[in-house]
């Protein structure tokens, strides 16, 4: 059992080495579904207004990998104009998620309680940031695609009417090689004040 201090400790490592690490670095090694379990069951403890829990998660694998790499492609050659998604990138894009998988991030508006849908945004914007702490600790690759593409995908998965779909979570084992980003945050004084 970890004591105050090395719980604390922990948690800032954790909270710090999240980092964004994308499909195409995935290795071809799947997420066993026991540890898939466990990562959607710390999404689940996100604190939520009024206990109404305003998420629902669908894990996407299998057919989906191939699936999404064509609904990708076919979505930015209609959309996007050739000089921003020249051919060259085509085979690229149909094979992004196929060592990925993938959860779709589905908010669940309350039909039971009157709450105001920023606070349900938040509340699954909370639990996708337990998925993703979670993901750090089992040294899983994650990151949330909140693009137009990933949210059309989304909502072909039967939503209900009190449903909306937010995105898709990519994850997947990387390199340990990997090179760290270089990341930075702004200095604390430009962000923090007090008063008292």
């Amino acid at each position: 059992m970890m004591n105050e201090k090395n719980k604390a400790a922990f948690l800032s490592e954790i909270i710090r080495t999240r980092k964004s690490v994308y499909a195409d670095d995935f290795l071809a090694k799947e997420i066993p579904d026991s540890i898939l379990t466990e990562l959607i069951i710390n999404a689940t403890w996100a604190p939520n207004y009024k206990c109404t829990e305003p998420w629902r998660f669908v894990v996407l694998r299998g057919k989906h990998r191939k699936a999404l790499g064509t609904f990708l492609l076919d979505y930015y050659q209609r959309e996007w104009h050739e000089k921003d998604f020249p051919p060259s990138r085509y085979e690229q894009t149909r094979h992004y998620p196929q060592h990925a998988t993938m959860v779709a991030i589905i908010m669940q508006r309350s039909l039971k309680v009157n709450i105001k849908e920023w606070e349900e945004l938040a509340a699954v914007a909370c639990a996708v940031q337990n998925l993703w702490l979670s993901c750090t600790a089992y040294d899983i690759g994650g990151y949330w695609d909140s693009s137009e593409a990933a949210i059309l995908y989304g909502a072909q998965l039967g939503l209900k009417k009190n449903e909306r779909c937010l995105g898709l979570f990519y994850m997947g084992y990387y390199s340990p090689k990997q090179a760290p980003p270089k990341r930075r945050r702004k200095l604390l004084r430009k962000k923090l004040s007090w008063s008292e």
